[in-house]
């Protein structure tokens, strides 16, 4: 399914520091779950947010297996949703 979307370079629209072995045009929005939202030295989501240097990574990310065909990729989740669900888990470890 995502053959037809592979780019030879990072998409322009994404802000990553990290370098892929395969790139995608932004065609495709996918359910993925994840152990907790951590604070990362190295993934751009959120960057300086919470934490000067740091952005928000999903821990242990894992596929759902649903592929979002009713959404664009402009339908994603946010990153202030991102910051909103990291704050939430914080409050719950009080």
């Amino acid at each position: 399914m995502m053959q037809k979307h592979i780019i030879p370079h990072k998409h322009p629209r994404v802000d990553s520091v990290l370098e892929a072995d395969v790139w995608f045009e932004l065609a495709v929005v996918i359910e993925i779950l994840g152990a907790e939202i951590t604070l990362s030295p190295i993934h751009t989501c959120a960057t300086d947010v919470i934490r000067a240097g740091s952005g928000l990574a999903i821990r242990f990310p894992r596929f759902t297996g649903n592929y979002r065909l009713d959404k664009a990729a402009e339908d994603a989740t946010t990153v202030e949703e991102i910051v909103e669900m990291y704050k939430s888990q914080l409050k719950i470890a009080e």
